[in-house]
């Protein structure tokens, strides 16, 4: 198994970075054969704004540009896309959303050609969503929070492109708890990612 993991934090210390690499730990501790690779959009400076061009290659006005073709040979490398991130306003950060806009894009993820026919093209990819949140679970039970990321992310983008969504994991109250709680949670999530 190759896993992608998508990190989306500006931090590096950051409890949402060393989730990430706890579940690449938990990965390799599934089996010492699994490899992974941990996107750092942050880092890398990824250019999240979907812009002209983003919409000629939506219309198939033009082919997607380097950086995105880039992502999209990083996540047909892998046999898993693992997407970790805080919570902004009950979804994702900006930055991820907008990895997701340019490079899950017509012709690759999805095919629609205006003729209301729609096909899923990723049906192959297995994604894992691990959400860190600092509001406690009633919050999300009460207000419905759970039930809108799941319609707006799991169904929304990845149902629409074909993916299969194993796991949504939210790790409450990351603000409040023990990092070290956290972190062991994360590494056990790794490791039944790929048993």
């Amino acid at each position: 198994m190759h896993a992608l993991i998508v990190v989306a934090h500006h931090d590096p210390r950051s409890l949402t970075h060393s989730v990430a690499t706890q579940i690449a730990a938990g990965l390799t501790e599934a089996d010492p054969a699994n490899t992974f690779e941990i996107t750092d959009l942050y880092a890398e400076g990824f250019e999240p704004r979907f812009g002209a061009n983003d919409f000629a290659v939506h219309h198939r006005e033009a082919p997607p540009p380097g950086d995105v073709l880039a992502e999209q040979a990083r996540i047909d490398r892998a046999d898993a896309l693992v997407l970790v991130y805080p919570v902004y306003w009950w979804s994702m950060p900006a930055l991820l959303k907008g990895w997701i806009d340019r490079v899950f894009s017509n012709g690759w993820a999805f095919d629609f050609a205006g003729d209301l026919k729609h096909v899923k093209l990723l049906q192959r990819l297995r994604v894992h969503l691990v959400q860190l949140a600092g509001a406690d679970e009633r919050t999300y039970e009460r207000h419905g929070y759970g039930a809108a990321m799941k319609a707006q992310i799991e169904h929304g983008i990845f149902d629409y492109s074909g993916a299969t969504v194993l796991s949504s994991t939210l790790l409450p109250e990351s603000e409040l708890r023990e990092p070290q709680v956290q972190l062991q949670v994360a590494r056990k999530l790794g490791y039944q990612m790929f048993t």
